[in-house]
């Protein structure tokens, strides 16, 4: 056993796992080899049998498809519920264009916002890491390459993502290696988990997503945001593209209107490490 980040206490806190955790999708598809092998050749009965191999298939799916299942990984999807804070993410970026518009806006409202970086796209436009960094916004983790394959890859290549993606980070931060990390759509397996874990890393899902990859105009966005926001709530945007030639054009109009909403509402904006802060850490460091 070894330590990782626990979800149910601050960013820093750690807790025991298991490798078991890390195999749990090879050991179910293993006991539904037994099953089936059991069914076929002993006569166990074909009900129980496959009810239970099909709960078996449903749990893994969940736990791999879910960006919020803390089953292979505990996974933060929101702060404290009863807090007036939210917190804004954004993916896919740092776009040549579309990021400084949002941190444009950003600053007219005075709001701060977690930026989850492709290390390559950052690496590509540096300037705008240091820009992120200098008014005051958290840099997370979005791997080096944003690869939509992942989930077939060794813990050994995860790491190699991760690790590269760090790099990016601190080559324009100048600071610590991060911590918080979001796997690229969201997507977990038992090979990331361990890559996660040998680096002590908190992975970051969200709690509201802003359907800004469908909806057609910036109103819905925020309309589709607003209606549902809550104290506490980690808001998944998009200000970049993982695929190379496109864009999110709405990014901008749709956060503007997100953030008079949120002012409206009396909710305030801050970054996820200040979202799952202990209470009073903000306030012990302004006094």
């Amino acid at each position: 056993m070894s330590d990782m980040p626990n979800q149910t206490e601050t960013a820093a806190g750690r807790m025991r796992l298991p490798y078991l955790r890390f195999n749990l999708h090879h050991l179910s598809l293993a006991c539904c080899v037994l099953l089936a092998a059991g069914a076929w050749f002993y006569g166990w009965p074909a009900l129980p049998t496959g009810v239970l191999a099909l709960c078996l298939v449903v749990l893994v799916t969940d736990a791999i498809a879910r960006p919020g299942s803390s089953l292979f990984y505990p996974t933060v999807s929101h702060g404290p519920r009863h807090s007036r804070r939210v917190a804004l993410s954004f993916d896919d970026g740092p776009d040549p264009t579309m990021t400084p518009e949002v941190l444009d806006v950003l600053a007219e409202h005075g709001a701060h916002a977690t930026f989850f970086v492709i290390g390559k796209s950052l690496a590509a436009h540096p300037g705008i890491g240091r820009r992120m960094a200098a008014e005051g916004h958290a840099i997370g983790n979005h791997s080096w390459q944003h690869s939509r394959w992942q989930n077939f890859y060794s813990a050994g290549w995860h790491g190699k993502e991760i690790e590269r993606g760090e790099q990016a980070i601190a080559a324009v931060t100048g600071s610590a290696v991060p911590v918080l990390y979001r796997p690229p759509v969201g997507l977990k397996s038992g090979e990331l988990a361990h890559a996660a874990w040998r680096r002590s890393l908190t992975l970051v899902a969200w709690s509201l997503h802003s359907r800004d990859t469908r909806l057609k105009d910036p109103e819905s966005i925020a309309r589709r945001v607003l209606d549902r926001i809550r104290g506490g709530d980690i808001v998944l945007l998009h200000d970049g593209h993982d695929l190379p030639g496109r864009t999110r054009p709405l990014c901008a109009a749709a956060l503007r209107l997100i953030l008079l909403g949120l002012r409206e509402q009396g909710l305030e904006c801050v970054t996820i490490p200040e979202l799952l802060a202990p209470e009073g850490a903000a306030a012990r460091k302004s006094a």
